[in-house]
């Protein structure tokens, strides 16, 4: 089995990961042994996860979890599925109508 997850820094910023075994790597990042990022923001605690029978799988949702906004981050932590895709729209801005040209 292997995991995607998601920690919660003491910075509030999001760590997003995979690992093959989750208790073992949630350990290292406590003890400041894991990514760098994570052992200058201790402590860290799991706020969510998902299991995957492929490793390859697993690394792939991490990656496509580690471009995604913020927003759609603490969707997917808050279980609020239905909010992902109008929070996967790029919003561009308007161009100002008024400026003569």
């Amino acid at each position: 089995m292997a995991w995607m997850y998601i920690l919660e820094c003491a910075d509030g910023s999001y760590y997003v990961g995979s690992t093959k075994d989750i208790k073992r790597r949630l350990m290292e990042h406590q003890s400041g042994l894991g990514a760098n990022y994570t052992s200058r923001r201790l402590p860290v605690k799991l706020v969510y996860s998902e299991e995957f029978e492929r490793v390859a799988d697993a690394f792939a949702r991490e990656k496509q979890v580690q471009n995604w906004s913020r927003a759609k981050r603490e969707a997917l932590i808050n279980s609020e599925p239905e909010k992902l895709p109008a929070l996967a729209k790029k919003k561009f801005p308007k161009k100002d109508e008024s400026v003569v040209e």
